[in-house]
């Protein structure tokens, strides 16, 4: 910052005096924030980060550096292997992702942008990227095995007119993924229920915690996995994987790109936002 220490402190000192109330909590040489600090904190960080890219813009910086919090899964599978394009198409943007487990908080202090599932915040505004469904997957080998343990070949001649049988389906081992529905075979029970049917007691279910872990299951010939569009949208997934000729499932999650409505007129936002909608459209996540 180019101050000194005490200038700093002086600062500070001054600004809780003005406000009349405590920000910080002081401890020895260790400087927390209060409850009012925090809240003070996420008001104002929106109002200093438009400063910040008013002054950028006048001062002829026209590098948008933008922290987009998302699903680590869809991060990985989807996104990261699109970054060279982005970077192709609009240099001037320089992204950070901060990749989350669960649903990110919607706040300037966790990122500039979000891919969300719970459009629920009024100072956002949302871009539907995603409505997710889920299909049976295997690998090849484990595709091959299933033609010969159902002799398809024989009775059907056409491998491409196969159509599977929930029935037949469950006489193979099922890789479940737990954080779908947050139960063990909640994703291969709604899967059933689809077809109006119930998950069969003699099912083999093997559990994983993510869909990436029963994927890559599947992928070693372990069986057949749930998965989604977004994690087979790479050239070697469709190589890897047979996606078996049976219905699908809609999960009801809808993946939204979020961004503080506020801050709307912020270029390098908006060409995020274009650039994620015509990649999910080109990739056949919108259906467009």
């Amino acid at each position: 910052m180019a101050v000194s220490q005490s200038a700093v402190s002086h600062q500070m000192k001054q600004l809780e005096t003005y406000l009349g109330e405590k920000l910080f909590w002081r401890s020895g040489r260790t400087l927390t924030l209060t409850d009012e600090g925090r809240q003070y904190l996420e008001g104002i960080s929106s109002a200093l980060l438009q400063i910040e890219r008013a002054s950028e813009q006048l001062l002829g910086h026209e590098e948008s550096r933008l922290r987009l919090s998302v699903f680590s899964s869809f991060a990985v599978r989807w996104l990261a292997p699109r970054l060279p394009e982005l970077q192709r198409m609009h240099p001037q943007v320089e992204l950070s992702l901060e990749m989350s487990s669960e649903n990110p908080v919607l706040s300037d202090r966790v990122a500039d942008c979000f891919i969300t599932i719970k459009p629920d915040s009024p100072a956002f505004s949302y871009e539907l990227l995603y409505k997710e469904r889920l299909f049976p997957v295997c690998s090849q080998d484990f595709w091959q095995r299933i033609r010969r343990e159902l002799a398809l070949d024989d009775v059907l001649g056409d491998v491409d007119s196969v159509s599977l049988t929930p029935q037949q389906v469950a006489m193979f081992p099922l890789l479940s993924t737990h954080s779908i529905y947050d139960k063990q075979g909640g994703d291969w029970e709604a899967w059933y229920q689809e077809a109006g049917l119930t998950l069969p007691a003699s099912s083999r279910l093997l559990h994983s915690s993510h869909m990436l872990l029963s994927l890559e299951a599947a992928r070693f010939h372990q069986g057949i996995a749930l998965t989604n569009d977004y994690m087979l949208s790479t050239r070697k997934d469709s190589e890897d994987f047979v996606r078996l000729p049976c219905h699908l499932v809609m999960t009801g999650d809808e993946f939204f790109f979020a961004w503080k409505t506020s801050r709307r007129s912020e270029r390098g936002l908006q060409l995020l936002r274009r650039w994620l909608v015509d990649e999910a459209i080109r990739g056949g996540l919108r259906g467009e």
